[in-house]
């Protein structure tokens, strides 16, 4: 994916790595789980199509936020894992999530993941 060439501030720039909600889904997931396989991303995430995940998973490794390593194997494997950068976005969002637990959430999902 190509950025743009200037932004009005961080939180421009930040937004257009993470925009949308599944890119910032697949961060917690994989934040959770340390590495995944596909279909396990997939499974994490209710709704999202194959496509969009395909296409989300790119960007991010594009971006440099998601690693992804594939196998050579008799049935290939592919996993993906977040970058040091992507630990450190997960970092910078924790307090966003922190804030929607706190006042959008019913008070019985205030112990729950992704934020």
């Amino acid at each position: 994916m190509s950025r743009r060439d200037e932004y009005v501030c961080g939180i421009d720039a930040a937004i257009d790595v993470v925009g949308g909600k599944w890119k910032v889904l697949i961060l917690w997931a994989l934040d959770d789980a340390g590495t995944l396989r596909f279909g396990q991303l997939k499974r994490a995430l209710p709704g999202v199509t194959e496509k969009v995940l395909t296409a989300h998973l790119r960007e991010l490794e594009e971006d440099g936020i998601v690693r992804r390593a594939a196998y050579a194997e008799t049935v290939p494997r592919v996993e993906y894992s977040l970058t040091p950068l992507g630990v450190s976005l997960n970092e910078a969002l924790a307090p966003l999530g922190s804030w929607g637990r706190r006042h959008l959430l019913p008070q019985d999902h205030h112990d729950q993941r992704p934020a």
